[in-house]
This record gives structure tokens, C-alpha cells and sequence, in this order.
């Protein structure tokens, strides 16, 4: 995980991620009404596939607001480590949504080329192309923001939007080669688009299926990567009087990570050295990697020449 950019306050978090929400909701309204509209006028069932992908990352949109909302909340009482999952939530309801949205595109797109072939109008071609450029920057925009805010709702959305961007080339190249079998006499190019549109529909399974997946690990409390997991480790064990750490486990909750620490200290420290110890293996930790929200140590008591089966764990 990389580490979120110190420069952001909780409050600019909150506000930012409401900001990035709420244009990634607006744009992909505008984007279903243009995509749905315009794909069934022109005659375009990449285009119309894609429009419904675009309804998908509405629904996707409110959702992550919402968690957003929730997330940012201060753990409380009844919730002692905070909201953060509910962002991990928001993002399997994503997955759900988008997996519904792309069987009922694959059925459309296979009941059209059951049909007899008709090429789309220029226009669909048009407003694919658009769309490409829009959900290009909505996805450069998202992801930064997501990355930097450790945001697991909003790199969702950026999700969302890259899917929608291959989406949106596969349409421009259904449309595009259907409209020149239509121009250039050629009746098996004609059946692109439809094909087009069941590309959209594999593209958005796939994304629906690795969101689903990081989903359930989140909250199913999958360590972190080992990579991450060796430098808390490093980190504990260069703590002075640590001479050795038993266990360690970290896991995301959310837009932070949580820390579970065993290490040995000398026997013969007292109770007061034992908690100055504590607070340096938190500091360690936490100084490095701010996305790090709490931090619970045990100690163990290390005698010299002790034999392993020796070991309090």
C-alpha cells in the first residue's frame, strides 16, 4: 500500500472525496442519458451497452458517496476501529452491480446478432468517442485521489472509469467497423457492433470479479502484502531492548491498517520501561506509515539462553 499524502488533513479527506464523488456521479448521469439515448436512436447496441455500463458507475457513484459518508466517521463505542470498512462494502455492492449490469449487456448484445444486421449511425460513433475522452480524465483524476487518500471507495470508481474507458474503445471499434460493412458492401462486419457490445459486457464481468475479490480479503482480514509486512517487522525489531518479534499482523480496514505486534523484551524490565518500549514500536511504525491507525503491542518476557519451547507466545 502506498503511503497517503501527509499534506491531507481528515477534513480535506472528507471534502475531497465528496468533491470526487459527486463528479464522478453527475458525469456518469450525463453519460447514461447521452449513451442510452443516443445508442437506441441510432441504432447502436455497443453504444446502448455501454450507456448501461455508465448507469452501473451511477449506482457505483451514490454508493461510494454514501460509504464515504460513513467511513470517515471517529470510531465510537460500538465500533472501536472506526468505519473504514465501509468503503470495502460500498466497493462489493459495486461488484454485484456491475456483474448484473454486464449479463443483462451480454444478453441484449447476443439477441442482436440473432437478429438480421443493422449498421448504427455516425452519431453513436460520435458519442463513444466523447465518452472516451471524458472517462479518461474522470479515471486520471479518481485514481490520483484515491491512491493519495488510501481510499479503497474511490479506487473503485477509478475502476469503474478505466473499465468504462475499454468499454468505450470496444464500442468505437464495433461502430466504426459496422458502419464501414454497411458503406462498403460487407455483411459479416455489419454484426461488429453487437459483437462490440459483448466485449463491454466481458471487460465489465472481469472488473466486477477482481473488485469482488480484493473486497473479500479486506474483510475477511487478509494480511497485507509480505513486502509491507517485512518493514513493520524491520521497523519493530529496530526498536532498542526488542530482541525479538514473535508475531506481527496487519490488516486494511478500509482507507487505513491496523497492527497487531508480539515481541520479546528483556525479563528484569519494569512495567513503566516495558510501556516506554510500547510507545517506541508504535512511533516506529506509525512515523513511517501515517496510514497506519492503530498499533496494539504485546510484549513477552526474553531470557538469555532461554530454549525455544521455552518461548511465551
Amino acid at each position: 500500500m502506498t503511503p497517503p499524502d501527509p499534506s491531507f488533513t481528515p477534513a480535506d479527506r472528507d471534502r475531497i472525496t465528496r468533491i470526487a464523488g459527486w463528479i464522478s456521479t453527475l458525469a456518469n448521469i450525463v453519460l447514461t442519458l447521452a449513451k442510452g439515448i443516443i445508442g437506441i436512436l441510432a441504432g447502436s447496441e455497443a453504444l446502448f451497452a455501454d450507456g448501461i455500463h455508465s448507469a452501473a458507475d451511477t449506482l457505483a457513484s451514490v454508493a461510494a458517496l454514501s460509504a464515504l459518508a460513513v467511513s470517515n466517521r471517529p470510531a465510537d463505542a460500538d465500533h472501536p476501529y472506526g468505519h473504514g470498512k465501509a468503503e470495502v462494502i460500498a466497493s462489493a455492492a459495486v461488484a454485484v452491480v456491475l456483474f448484473l449490469a454486464a449479463l443483462n449487456i451480454m444478453y441484449s448484445s447476443g439477441q442482436a446478432l440473432m437478429s438480421p444486421g443493422a449498421a448504427p449511425e455516425m452519431a453513436a460513433l460520435w458519442t463513444a468517442a466523447g465518452s472516451l475522452v471524458v472517462k479518461e480524465i474522470l479515471y486520471r483524476y479518481t485514481v490520483r485521489l484515491g491512491r493519495s487518500l488510501l481510499s479503497p471507495a474511490l479506487v473503485a470508481l477509478a475502476e469503474d472509469h478505466r473499465s468504462d474507458i475499454w468499454g468505450s474503445w470496444a464500442a468505437i471499434i464495433g461502430i466504426a467497423a459496422s458502419v464501414a460493412g454497411r458503406r462498403w458492401g460487407i455483411p459479416l462486419l455489419v454484426y461488429a457492433d453487437p459483437l462490440a457490445g459483448l466485449a463491454v459486457g466481458l471487460l465489465i464481468i472481469r472488473m466486477a470479479y477482481r473488485m469482488a475479490v480484493e473486497s473479500v480479503h479486506t474483510l475477511m482480514e487478509r494480511n497485507v502484502e509480505p513486502a509491507l509486512l517485512e518493514e513493520f517487522r524491520r521497523l519493530v525489531a529496530s526498536v532498542p531492548d526488542i530482541r525479538r518479534v514473535d508475531r506481527l499482523r496487519a490488516r486494511n480496514h478500509g482507507h487505513y491498517i491496523l497492527v497487531d505486534v508480539r515481541a520479546a523484551v528483556p525479563a528484569d524490565k519494569t512495567i513503566q520501561e516495558g510501556h516506554d518500549i510500547i510507545r517506541q514500536v508504535k512511533a516506529a511504525i506509525m512515523t513511517r506509515h501515517p496510514e497506519v491507525r492503530e498499533v496494539l503491542v504485546h510484549l513477552n518476557p526474553y531470557y538469555e539462553n532461554e530454549r525455544r519451547e521455552d518461548i511465551v507466545r
